[in-house]
């Protein structure tokens, strides 16, 4: 996510390495649209769940009736069936580009879906892990997929919509990391989104606030998550799926996005659980509104905009290439895309929000790799960015990375550097295990992990950023940099870790019949280990505890400063 640049100046992490959330295999083909008939009542239980997926079983084979239409699904070789490159709003196009979304329109007839739409706007990010996606991008892009277990449902299954990572910026919820793993198998229904990226997802500017009913802008790629979320609830029941029974689960920033949505009051009722792999609501700490619309103006000013002309009429003409070419120059200082404090959909800072208990109140499944993102750097630069950060608690934070003094830092043979450690602490670690700390306080259930198994091939690296994809769902890139030479150890790891998130999914409870427990966090702040070697162990203490109770004074004196 970018910031302005006077913004949080004193943490050294670009949005740039945040930008290598997710390396995933994804493929595009255009959805055929083809016209509709008048759509169906929302579903409201179990039981109108199995009769909507009854109903459409028996309108034609692998035809679901939605409130926009009639679709048409694939089987798969499972015996489950896929639905691809489902439209859920209007594209947000023309006078539509940073509005709210608008639900789909009607068609007639029945609609294609056996492809992926395409996925939405994006620059090329560092790495190119995101090349796939961001050749085949367009604004067109507010499509999802949803891939059941078995066709026609027998009884209702529980729902899991995935919110795709990549820094708000890249990536998209399309390709076979989703289509070919084995998650459904465990028994439930998988929804995957695209939603609005980089400056086409999160851009205010006061033109923008005064044109709103809302007096609000920026979290456009918010609106499209939660209006996905509303299409899940209006018409799972036709796939077989139950709409009181929905878990949100994201990585990177698709789990930084989760907690946000927690703490959204537009959200509430929508999901009844949430797992949030690898990035908490508060880092980074999220633009106040007013700067916002300040960098907003400022990116506006660097068009040769008319005298006279409004300046979002002029934006709303200018490609979308131009659009990120402007942004990726980056001459006046990028503006904040990612989420901000628009006191709308995100009403105040998911810090306040979480730490107050008046999150949204369902049980939270959430962890971290060892490693994350990994990169080190020398003893004089690691040294400065403690001190910028932690101000008068630096001594303390040095000290603690064996950088006191003449100290050139401590090495861990599982986590890594010093300045692995340091970021991979202040980064994931300590606001992932906070988030979890304030959410068990408010006296809701809650499960915290460590993820330590490295892609094989990658053990010197450690477990990386990304690392737990391949196990979650079940499905073993052999290209890309979550691929490896994944054998029997990585195998019995998918099916466990897939067994406990299907199983919290279910109940809200990962805990299950021949699966190692799995502490609930209390005071003791116990969590689960992914081991090196593939198992599922409980910790004997609360993770990274020195690190964390200093990175939770800092953050306690950072709440306290005016934005």
């Amino acid at each position: 996510m970018i910031r302005p640049a006077s913004f949080f100046q004193s943490h050294r992490v670009s949005a740039r390495r945040l930008s290598l959330a997710v390396a995933m295999l994804t493929l595009f083909a255009r959805p055929l649209a083809v016209p509709a008939q008048s759509p169906a009542p929302p579903s409201q239980s179990a039981a109108a769940s199995t009769q909507s997926a009854a109903a459409s079983s028996q309108i034609a084979p692998l035809v679901v009736r939605t409130t926009a239409g009639l679709i048409r699904g694939i089987a798969r070789s499972n015996g489950g069936a896929q639905f691809l490159g489902i439209p859920y709003a209007e594209p947000p196009i023309g006078p539509l580009r940073w509005r709210a979304p608008v639900p789909k329109k009607s068609w007639s007839g029945v609609r294609d879906a056996n492809a992926f739409g395409s996925s939405c706007s994006q620059p090329l990010l560092g790495g190119a892990w995101n090349r796939h996606d961001a050749e085949h991008s367009s604004e067109d892009c507010l499509y999802l997929n949803v891939i059941t277990p078995a066709w026609p449902a027998a009884t209702p299954v529980p729902v899991m919509l995935w919110i795709h990572g990549g820094a708000n910026q890249g990536g998209s919820g399309s390709g076979g990391l989703y289509t070919g793993g084995t998650l459904t198998a465990h028994g439930v229904l998988i929804v995957t989104i695209n939603y609005r990226l980089d400056i086409f997802g999160f851009f205010a500017h006061p033109e923008l606030t005064r044109e709103s009913p809302h007096h609000a802008s920026g979290n456009y790629g918010l609106m499209d998550q939660i209006l996905a979320l509303q299409w899940v609830h209006d018409n799972i029941a036709g796939f077989g799926g139950d709409p009181n029974n929905v878990t949100v689960f994201g990585q990177s920033a698709g789990s930084i996005d989760t907690g946000i949505l927690m703490a959204s009051p537009l959200a509430r009722g929508l999901f009844q659980k949430a797992i949030a792999e690898s990035g908490a609501p508060f880092y980074p700490v999220l633009v106040p509104f007013d700067q916002a619309e300040q960098v907003g103006e400022q990116f506006a000013a660097s068009f040769a905009i008319p005298a006279g002309q409004d300046p979002i009429e002029f934006l709303r003409q200018v490609s979308a290439q131009d659009l990120i070419a402007k942004v990726e120059k980056n001459e006046w200082g990028k503006p904040p895309v990612g989420p901000i404090v628009d006191g709308w959909v995100v009403p105040r800072s998911p810090e306040e929000t979480f730490k107050s208990g008046k999150e949204a109140p369902i049980p939270l499944l959430l962890g971290t790799t060892t490693r994350e993102f990994g990169a080190s750097v020398s003893p004089d630069a690691l040294h400065q960015s403690i001190e910028d950060y932690a101000g008068k608690l630096a001594p303390q934070a040095l000290a603690l990375y064996g950088l006191a003094g003449d100290g050139q830092g401590t090495t861990d043979p599982l986590y890594g550097s010093a300045g692995v450690q340091w970021n991979a602490d202040v980064e994931f670690h300590c606001p992932i295990s906070t988030e979890a700390m304030w959410h068990t306080a408010a006296h809701h259930p809650t499960f915290e992990y460590e993820f330590d198994h490295a892609i094989p091939g990658q053990e010197a690296q450690g477990a990386l950023h990304s690392a737990e994809l391949p196990y979650v769902f079940g499905s073993f890139p052999t290209s890309g940099n979550i691929s490896g030479n994944f054998g029997p150890v990585d195998t019995h790891l998918a099916d466990l870790m897939e067994d406990y998130w299907t199983n919290f999914a279910k109940t809200g409870d990962p805990n299950g019949s021949g699966l190692p427990h799995w502490p609930e966090l209390d005071a003791a702040q116990l969590y689960l280990i992914f081991t090196e070697d593939g198992q599922g162990v409980a910790s004997t203490g609360p993770l990274r505890a020195p690190q964390c109770d200093l990175y939770r004074e800092i953050l306690a004196v950072r709440m306290k400063q005016p934005q």
